[in-house]
């Protein structure tokens, strides 16, 4: 039976991507994970070590001239309902690729955190590593915001990355994400007198018609193109099969661009459901690109690539509101996260790996 300390980080790093990815951390399951990360980190006499509840921070204090973030978040989202599908707990090598829950989103890019937390004892900058909880849920739950929230110290830097999949070249900023209800209400009847009441689900089609019309936008924000998106996620309604519905929900997530302020992407769907009974339900904004800094333009020229937007939104938007220019870099595909074909080259954690240790070495 494994000990509460036996993750190696000085191995292959993808070997430890797989060992991280054997550990079913969905969210709000985070603990044992966070122990073996806690526990690891602790045997390394150049880092300060602090955690709060399943969130880990671990930083040198070298008293360079600038202070770089690497985060992650230990959560995944909960395993597939498909019978034989590959993207599960354990994880699976078929032919030098990594298939499990966390492939891309994103113990690749944890992984890498920990290699480079044990190897770089004397970096060029300081360094402060972030493993998270609670990513996948509801914003008010994030680890890293109750670390901002509790510690904002530990999440001082000049410049931060977060290890999100980005099939290894820079993505800057982040749209921002919106959530809403939208309730169309009726008068409740006996299905076989309809008439005696309004049915609130029929009533629910103009809002879906209003969002099958609308054309999302893509808009330009400091030299890149930034796509937005609004859907409907999830609708509600009813009570019985011989009864006419008096209520309905139809939850819709919009996705906009980094130029929008929350407030500002409210105004927007407000205006596209004038009339409608509405509730925002959860937000975040976004980010813009962190591409101004010197220090990002040394990691891209090691890369080599041209950088590119991030479409969904990510913790990015966390740092920027606290003044720290932030970009997402890590390994794998995007597309894959979440999909229950999740999967991740080994050699693509392997090369982000040697990316970042060129780059802070």
């Amino acid at each position: 039976m494994n000990t509460v300390n036996d993750l190696d980080l000085r191995q292959d790093v993808a070997v430890l991507t797989e060992q991280l990815m054997n550990i079913n951390s969905v969210s709000g399951n985070e603990q044992e994970l966070a122990d073996k990360v806690h526990a690891a980190l602790l045997e390394f006499d150049h880092l300060q070590v602090h955690r709060d509840g399943d969130s880990i921070v671990a930083r040198t204090t070298l008293g360079r001239d600038r202070r770089v973030v690497l985060a992650g978040h230990l959560d995944t989202v909960p395993l597939p309902r498909t019978d034989g599908a590959r993207g599960t707990v354990p994880a699976q090598v078929i032919d030098g690729v990594l298939y499990g829950r966390g492939a891309t989103d994103m113990k690749g890019g944890v992984a890498v955190q920990l290699a480079l937390a044990a190897e770089l004892t004397e970096p060029k900058h300081d360094i402060t590593y972030i493993f998270y909880d609670h990513e996948e849920v509801a914003a008010s739950k994030s680890g890293l915001g109750r670390l901002a929230r509790n510690s904002p110290q530990l999440l001082a830097a000049d410049f931060a990355i977060l290890l999100e999949p980005t099939n290894g070249t820079v993505e800057g900023g982040c749209n921002g994400t919106s959530r809403f209800v939208i309730r169309t209400h009726g008068t409740a009847a006996h299905s076989a007198r309809a008439w005696m009441g309004h049915n609130a689900i029929h009533d629910a089609s103009q809002v879906l018609r209003r969002l099958a019309e609308y054309q999302p936008q893509t808009i330009n924000v400091e030299g890149l193109e930034f796509r937005e998106g609004m859907n409907a996620v999830r609708i509600t309604g009813g009570v019985a099969g011989n009864v006419i519905p008096d209520h309905c929900e139809v939850e819709v997530n919009y996705r906009f661009a980094p130029d929008k302020t929350l407030e500002q992407a409210e105004a927007v769907v407000l205006e596209l459901f004038d009339g409608f009974d509405i509730e925002r339900t959860d937000g975040s904004n976004g980010a813009r690109p962190g591409l101004d800094q010197q220090i990002a333009a040394e990691l891209i020229s090691i890369l080599g690539q041209e950088p590119k937007p991030k479409y969904g939104w990510t913790d990015v938007a966390r740092f920027s509101a606290l003044g720290v220019p932030a970009v997402n870099f890590g390994p794998g595909d995007a597309l894959l996260a979440h999909s229950d074909d999740e999967h991740v080259p080994q050699q693509a954690i392997r090369d982000c790996l040697s990316s970042l240790r060129s780059w802070l070495g």
